[in-house]
């Protein structure tokens, strides 16, 4: 592979991806759980669950002010499982349908890794759905806070795929490539990191600014925004990420479209047709 080795190329660093093991073994439907761990990337979920709900907090203080802080508390637990219920059935659905219909037990069992954005994704927007009608919020206003609060999250959990070493990149010869413990001899690009900076802090600052320039008061163009900018930043981390070995390119062969780049296409067309739909409703006050 000649031409792919740079002369200067980084090490992964040595994080424990478990930040602390208990030796307590026990059996659940069935399925052997344990040693019970707690990892870096279980603690990326609860802290983006909980700074995001912080920063929600701090912006249904702002105007337009449409509804209390205390539903916010209710709405955790909404959150939660739509995160980690839609995420793992979104993984089942989307990556690995064949293998979860013939092993229906090992769909419980999120400890053994497999989450998917766009399930997750799914899995909140029928939460936000749901709580904006039994608690009679505006659903576009409601909404809007809940895509602000989402780059948190998603920063977080691309730092703990990095930690895990997981999800690398494709081989490179930049000078920035690393070796992965799993990845094999050659550098890589650390595309966890590429992702985390535009899911996740390129994202939080586009939305940080509309929010302060009063879009809010649109409600729907947040959201928009949201979508479409996840989806090209999803599809251009894409391009440095290797694609699963289970799955690979699923149009095109080598070098092809991805199953992310594929879900990712709906959001960005959803989201501009969003922004173009609400950018010019009457200011909400």
């Amino acid at each position: 592979m000649k031409g792919l080795t740079p002369l200067v190329s980084l090490n992964f660093p040595a994080i424990d991806p478990v930040l602390l093991s208990i030796p307590l073994e026990f059996s659940l439907f069935g399925i052997h759980v344990g040693p019970l761990q707690i990892r870096w990337y279980a603690l990326a979920y609860i802290g983006g669950i909980v700074l995001g709900w912080r920063y929600a907090v701090y912006l249904v203080r702002r105007p337009p002010k449409f509804m209390a802080t205390e539903l916010l508390d209710d709405f955790l637990l909404w959150v939660t499982l739509g995160i980690v219920l839609g995420g793992r059935l979104g993984y089942v659905l989307f990556y690995k349908p064949s293998y979860y219909l013939e092993n229906p037990g090992q769909i419980l069992a999120v400890w053994t890794g497999g989450m998917s954005f766009h399930g997750g994704m799914l899995g909140v927007t029928i939460a936000i759905i749901l709580f904006a009608y039994l608690r009679r919020l505006p659903l576009l206003c409601f909404s809007d806070v809940v895509a602000c609060v989402v780059p948190i999250g998603l920063m977080l959990g691309r730092l703990a795929n990095f930690i895990n070493g997981e999800l690398w990149g494709r081989v490179t010869d930049v000078p920035w490539g690393m070796v992965f413990p799993t990845g094999g001899p050659l550098p890589r690009h650390p595309s966890q990191l590429y992702q985390a900076s535009l899911e996740g802090v390129a994202l939080f600052g586009l939305l940080l600014i509309l929010e302060r320039q009063g879009w809010r008061r649109h409600p729907g163009v947040i959201t928009g925004a949201f979508l479409a900018f996840y989806g090209v930043a999803r599809s251009f981390g894409e391009l440095f990420r290797e694609p699963d070995s289970f799955m690979g390119f699923v149009i095109g062969g080598d070098g092809g479209i991805t199953m992310g780049q594929l879900l990712s296409a709906p959001m960005i067309i959803a989201g501009i047709a969003m922004i173009w739909r609400f950018r010019s409703a009457t200011p909400r006050q």
